[in-house]
């Protein structure tokens, strides 16, 4: 039986976690952290400090300001991480990367497998298609989302220019300038509206035809299984930075 901790206990995604871990045999919530604790089935404690109780990892969809505290508990006890939190600003993310040379750590943008495969499918449209086609990408969430682009989004960037032939750039802001496209850049467009749980959607415009490749999610439990997977899979890791690329191989 895997153990688990579970910060960000009591908000949206916390609780559809717990309710998938409370149906399968081979993992359990052992306790879970929420700075504003509520009734679970498991005891709930503001920090994670307070938590004495041995543990194989730990769920984090909390809020990046809870990242050195989970850095912190990693390394003094040598217990996974799983970050399935987005909105981490470069400095929290070189954080993360010096971390994982201590502590076994597995941090991606999206968690859910669907995206992950569509990443990979951009990078194969990317090294057969070249450069003539001109590269954007479209976002979509909820109006509660704060961060834009999501992180998802910058994810599937970063993806692309991997295999790009030319260096890319990332154009954010075009109403601001009055020129017209050039073709080391990618557009990202953020979209926020109602209920909409996560679309993305890459375009690659050519020359007279346009090839597009898009994932929706209907629900949040696609990142939550995701996640509980994850955690899975990172039970008595050794130190390491590792991500979706090891659940898909």
């Amino acid at each position: 039986m895997v153990r688990f901790i579970l910060v960000g206990a009591c908000g949206k995604m916390g609780r559809v976690i717990a309710d998938i871990v409370s149906k399968r045999e081979d993992c359990e919530i052992i306790a879970g952290v929420d700075k504003f604790p509520k009734d679970c089935s498991f005891p709930v404690y503001e920090s994670i400090s307070e938590i004495t109780d041995k543990a194989d990892a730990v769920i984090d969809f909390s809020h990046p300001s809870a990242l050195d505290d989970l850095l912190n508990y990693s390394a003094k006890t040598g217990t996974s991480l799983v970050l399935a939190t987005t909105g981490y600003d470069d400095e929290q993310k070189k954080k993360i990367k010096d971390a994982s040379k201590v502590s076994p750590i597995f941090f991606t943008y999206n968690m859910s497998m669907g995206i992950n495969l569509l990443a990979n499918l951009a990078q194969k449209a990317v090294e057969i298609l070249g450069d003539g086609f001109d590269i954007e990408i479209v976002e979509k969430h909820h109006n509660q989302k704060i961060d834009a682009p999501s992180g998802t989004a910058l994810m599937l960037a970063d993806a692309i220019c991997e295999v790009t032939p030319n260096p890319m750039k990332y154009e954010y802001d075009r109403h601001s300038k009055r020129e017209k496209r050039t073709k080391n850049e990618i557009g990202l467009h953020a979209v926020r509206g109602g209920t909409i749980v996560g679309e993305h959607e890459i375009i690659f415009a050519g020359r007279d035809e346009i090839i597009t490749l898009s994932h929706s999610a209907r629900s949040k439990e696609v990142f939550a299984v995701g996640a509980v997977n994850a955690a899975l899979y990172m039970a008595g890791k050794e130190p390491g930075l590792y991500d979706m690329k090891e659940l898909i191989d």
